[in-house]
Formats: C-alpha cells, sequence, structure tokens
C-alpha cells in the first residue's frame, strides 16, 4: 500500500481566446475613450481637461506596453496637444467652451454634460486609434509624426463621436 496522498487530475480550463496587441490596445481604447467621457462630466471647471488629458496619456502608456515601446509621459503629453491642435480650433476650443460654460446657471452645465464628454471620448478614441496604427507599423513615441497623421486623426474622431455616443447610450440602459 502506498502512503502518498492521492493526487487529483486537474482537468485544464479553457483558457480565453489570446488577443492580439491590436485587439488589447482596442479594448484599452475603448476603455479610455469612456474614462475621458466621464472625466468630461467633472463640475470643476479646468479639472475636467486635465483629467481628460490624464486619460490619454495613461492610455498611451498602456498601449506602448503592449507593444514594448519606451514610453515618456512628457513625449505623450507634447504629442497629444499636437494631435489636438491638428484637428482644429472646433474640438480644442469646444472642450474648453463647455467646461467653461459649467459656471452659467442651468444651462451651463446641461449643455456641458451633454457635449464635453461625447467630444472627450472622440478625442481619446482617434488618439488611441492613431497610436495603435503607428505602433503596428514598428514606430515609436520619438519617430511619431502628427502632421502626418492629421487626416487619419480626423477620420478616427468623427468614428469616435460615434462608439462613445452608442457606447454611453448602453452603459445608461
Amino acid at each position: 500500500m502506498s502512503t502518498e496522498a492521492p493526487t487529483a487530475i486537474i482537468e485544464p480550463t479553457v483558457q480565453p481566446e489570446t488577443l492580439t496587441k491590436e485587439q488589447q490596445a482596442l479594448k484599452l481604447t475603448k476603455r479610455y475613450s469612456l474614462w475621458s467621457a466621464s472625466g468630461g462630466l467633472i463640475p470643476i471647471i479646468g479639472l475636467d481637461i486635465v483629467a481628460i488629458i490624464a486619460a490619454q496619456v495613461k492610455m498611451i502608456n498602456e498601449i506602448s506596453k503592449v507593444y514594448g515601446v519606451e514610453f515618456k509621459e512628457q513625449r505623450a503629453k507634447s504629442l497629444v496637444s499636437s494631435l489636438i491642435a491638428g484637428l482644429g480650433i472646433v474640438p480644442l476650443g469646444t472642450g474648453v467652451l463647455f467646461s467653461a460654460m459649467k459656471i452659467l446657471p442651468l444651462v451651463g452645465p446641461l449643455a456641458a454634460t451633454v457635449a464635453l464628454p461625447t467630444a472627450a471620448g472622440a478625442v481619446t478614441y482617434a488618439t488611441g486609434k492613431v497610436f495603435i496604427m503607428h505602433f503596428e507599423s514598428g514606430g515609436t513615441l520619438l519617430d511619431f509624426k502628427p502632421e502626418k497623421m492629421k487626416a487619419a486623426y480626423k477620420k478616427f474622431f468623427e468614428e469616435g463621436k460615434d462608439k462613445v455616443a452608442t457606447a454611453t447610450q448602453e452603459a445608461a440602459n
């Protein structure tokens, strides 16, 4: 008779489908787009914009990790600013305008609550998508050229408005 304790037969658990780098990065982009949209709801003027930019920089950091790209916070902030400026005054101005409108009684907070979250989420979505596209082609933060991404960024911004509106609507239901 053996004195060894019986061993249980362990069935392998079903492993979740392995995601590609692009799929992982897209999941991060979606998550941070919603975080940015939520940041747009912060009632303190200016703090909402800070929260949105912080979410974008954190997203780029995490996407960089997925692709094994060295991350530099100051470089990421500079690139985000250049990308947003490349969209023109409308998104940047709209974000600042709606943030400042929160000071107006009744109408201001309502308008800001509707418009700023969608714009913030769309900008973050576009930012994530252009960095994914760049990293997929073997790029790094050092060779990222915002001016070359302008057309793609605008396209992803428009796409992002629809995606964020749909996602926030689904979350509300």
